[in-house]
């Protein structure tokens, strides 16, 4: 199947950019935004509606394959490459991908893709959300191409050998996190609640007090509200390094506190995201080594996930062979093109470690359906309902897009028979 033109559209996303440097110098709240100066380049306002682009390709028998090119709630920050506004990428995509696309037959999605994904213009790389979107779009392309599902061409591109299943669907609260979890309990989450466990005062408690609360609280809801004893959600935390904060990274200590939660949480398992934050990618690898280790020499059944300072494949990849981790967040946008993210969960998945599908509630409903497809047709250990804070929203997304793939392949046959 031939591409015959290449056409975008600006679009908004799930959530919204903020400037986290300005967030982290003590920016506040007023209502749903925040006061102060923005300090990130390309940032007017410290919080400002998420931006994306549709990148469409219109194929020579009239179908159209899209993909979003979508960004991090924090772009600029971390390393990550500058704001993603549409206005400013369009041009880019019409002048120096259009072109190499129109005329091309979508025969292969991994060769193409790692053509897209690998592609200098003035001697740099492609911002990671044209990445992310232009990759999306071949890899739905190829699967209109094939009269496949995208799950099924990932599948049998780089031979997985999964059998395509559910994946667990991670929700996340936001800062709503009694409310949100009610709703989560209600559609049966597999792994709940996110939390946004982001400040030590408000949230952790000093001496871990106020998680330790809400971890009680947890268990406690999701046994007065489950319908049926077989529903025992994984508890998954997201602390954003604030256990480190309370605890001076002393691993003893964090084990200690571990612990405790684990207890907490009892009898359901427990996961917590980004336990400390030491600021560089190497010294976050060391000290998420020494707590998973620590936690291992003592028995204690908490699992560390990986978040912060492994944004990339390359970190995916160094975290990974280090085992610093039990579980790597494999951040979509962050990693650029999608094939990516094939390679990233199936080098997770080959090394051991639990491989979380991710992203960010920054994203759209498209880049969402596409890594629900990754996710299922390599395996992931989780995938993220997205975009936005809101719950049912990205649960819905997420959950009917696999039951619609899984729906589809395993009737392949019968479909098959059906078109001839």
């Amino acid at each position: 199947m031939k591409v015959v033109d290449v056409l975008c559209s600006a679009g908004r996303t799930g959530f919204f950019f903020d400037d986290q440097r300005a967030i982290k110098k003590g920016a506040e709240h007023d209502g749903f935004t925040y006061v102060g100066e923005p300090v990130t380049e390309g940032f007017k306002k410290i919080r400002v509606a998420g931006e994306s682009i549709s990148v469409m390709l219109i194929l020579e028998d009239g179908q159209v394959a899209y993909g979003d090119c979508a960004a991090v709630q924090y772009s600029g920050a971390g390393g990550r490459d500058p704001l993603f506004l549409s206005k400013d990428f369009i041009p880019i995509i019409e002048k120096h991908i259009a072109p190499k696309l129109i005329g091309r037959e979508l025969e292969n999605f991994k060769s193409i893709a790692e053509e897209i994904d690998t592609m200098l213009v003035d001697g740099k790389r492609l911002h990671t959300a044209i990445r992310y979107g232009i990759t999306q779009a071949i890899l739905d392309g190829v699967a209109k191409s094939k009269k496949l599902t995208m799950a099924e061409v990932i599948r049998d591109e780089y031979n997985t050998g999964v059998e395509l299943k559910e994946v667990p669907i991670f929700t996340q609260s936001g800062d709503d996190r009694y409310n949100n979890v009610d709703k989560m309990i209600i559609k049966g989450a597999d792994v709940l609640p996110h939390g946004l466990i982001n400040n030590v005062k408000e949230k952790l408690g000093e001496r871990g007090e106020l998680l330790k609360e809400y971890v009680v609280w947890l268990r406690d809801r999701i046994m007065h509200l489950r319908t049926s004893k077989d529903y025992n959600p994984v508890l998954h935390i997201d602390v954003y390094g604030t256990i480190g904060i309370a605890f001076n990274n002393d691993i003893e200590k964090m084990a200690d506190y571990l612990s405790e939660l684990e207890k907490a949480a009892h009898p359901l398992k427990l996961r917590i995201e980004g336990p400390m934050d030491v600021e560089n990618r190497e010294g976050q690898m060391l000290e998420l080594k020494k707590l998973r280790n620590a936690l291992k020499d003592r028995n204690i059944g908490v699992e560390i996930v990986a978040d912060e300072w492994c944004n990339t494949w390359e970190d995916i990849k160094y975290f990974t062979d280090e085992q610093a981790a039990d579980m790597i967040q494999i951040k979509t946008p962050d990693l650029g093109g999608v094939n990516n993210i094939v390679e990233a969960i199936l080098y997770c998945k080959k090394h051991g470690v639990g491989a979380y599908c991710g992203g960010t509630c920054n994203e759209t409903d498209r880049s969402a359906q596409v890594c629900t497809n990754i996710a299922i047709a390599c395996g992931a250990d989780q995938c993220l309902a997205k975009p936005g804070m809101g719950v049912d929203e990205g649960f819905m997304i997420v959950y009917n897009e696999m039951q619609r793939v899984l729906t589809l392949a395993k009737n392949r046959e019968r479909i098959n028979k059906a078109i001839k």
